[in-house]
């Protein structure tokens, strides 16, 4: 409950009312200030009236690429049974307040107001809850409240159609790689007999040993495993515009293009990102993908790892680096010791064109390195033998360069 300046000039003026009213005896003064003592307790009472009122949010829908529409449904009842509601209430939508009238609610009536939720940038968009604000006809105390639970609208960055997918890579016995769709069973682990499993799978030695039948468990390793890297370092993403870096948003939407691409042709696919916690992939080829890509952020290089002495932390290299390769290096060096799969896909801003050659080391355990740089002023360098490097303004492009790719 807070008390507006007039709230607190009406109480001040009635105490000094009532303490000259009765000081020096004179009774109208004392009249007036009890008065406005009075007037000031009923206010506090009025405002301190609580609506029973039910909020129902209705987000239609609440996951939407970036761009797109999406309406928030605010439905508001009157549950109580002696008063209507003549309130004005106001809704959250991310940082903007939204108008919510509820003039003459009746008890045991609804009223429903919709409005747009703005999804002109990628991210989680938390809306509500509905906020009461109740002040007397005086204006002297105002007492806000919150009603109903707050929801969240889910942007996603755009998914652009990749009519190409990257092809099998297997060894063969001489020692070449070659490239196949399908065909190539090794095998995997063992695991329990089940009902339905073919008897030829069972693996009788083992069976013999725990005393349990164990069936074969296969791989084909001519599928290929992509690895979709995102660079999240805000030192890779330099240009920021109205707190927008447009090449971080486009490296989403390539990320978001790549796995969309990868599930669809049921390929095992993971999305790690450069600052993180190393997760392997974690999440990375769920449907929920689209999830990790609305809340993603930039972040400073030395993110991701234990923090440093103060001492030990080298100053940034000029050249245009994202940072001082710490993060990046750290994720290449687990790719290259874990493998993950044999397809890489490195996406990053013009910031980050000097640390290219931490990619290039990955040849050994990456057959396929694709490095997706966007906005970048000049064109950047393969940097290593047999690595594919696509310059893209923005997600569009990058997946018209990407259909164009021969080694497909």
């Amino acid at each position: 409950m807070t008390i507006t300046a007039r709230g607190v000039g009406l109480l001040s003026g009635a105490a000094v009312l009532l303490l000259t009213g009765f000081w020096f005896g004179y009774a109208e003064l004392a009249l007036l200030g009890t008065a406005s003592a009075l007037a000031t307790a009923c206010a506090v009472g009025y405002a301190a009236w609580r609506p029973r009122l039910d909020v129902t949010r209705v987000a239609e829908p609440d996951r939407v690429a970036r761009g797109e529409s999406a309406v928030m449904t605010l439905t508001v009842r009157n549950t109580g049974r002696l008063r209507s509601a003549n309130l004005i209430a106001e809704d959250r939508c991310g940082s903007q307040p939204v108008a919510v009238p509820l003039l003459r609610l009746r008890p045991g009536h609804d009223t429903t107001v919709s409005y747009p939720v703005p999804t002109h940038r990628r991210g989680v968009i938390p809306i509500g809850p509905l906020r009461i604000v109740g002040r007397d006809v005086l204006g002297l105390v105002t007492l806000a409240r919150s009603h109903g639970d707050a929801a969240q609208v889910w942007v996603y960055p755009r998914i652009h159609p990749l009519a190409a997918v990257p092809a099998g890579v297997v060894r063969s016995l001489d020692g070449r790689i070659d490239r196949v769709p399908h065909g190539s069973i090794t095998f995997d682990s063992l695991r329990e007999y089940v009902v339905g499993d073919e008897l030829r799978r069972v693996h009788w030695r083992t069976s013999a040993k725990v005393g349990e039948l164990m069936v074969r468990e296969h791989l084909d390793t001519s599928l290929p495993r992509i690895v979709v890297l995102l660079d999240n370092r805000a030192g890779a993403h330099p240009r920021v515009s109205d707190g927008v870096a447009e090449t971080f948003e486009s490296a989403c939407e390539a990320a978001a293009s790549v796995v969309a691409a990868a599930l669809r042709e049921d390929l095992p696919v993971s999305l790690l990102l450069v600052v993180e916690p190393y997760d392997g992939g974690q999440g990375g080829g769920s449907p929920h993908f689209l999830d990790r890509l609305a809340v993603v952020t930039l972040q400073p290089a030395d993110r991701g790892g234990p923090p440093r002495p103060a001492d030990q932390v080298e100053p940034p290299q000029p050249g245009g680096r994202g940072d001082d390769g710490g993060p990046l290096l750290a994720v290449t060096r687990r790719l290259r010791q874990e493998r993950h799969g044999d397809t890489l896909v490195f996406l990053t801003g013009p910031g980050a064109q000097a640390d290219l050659g931490h990619l290039g080391a990955l040849r050994g355990a990456y057959p396929s390195v694709v490095v997706g740089v966007f906005g970048a002023d000049r064109r950047t360098p393969a940097g290593a033998a047999g690595m594919v490097v696509i310059d893209a303004a923005d997600g569009t492009e990058f997946a018209a360069e990407w259909d164009g790719i021969q080694r497909w």
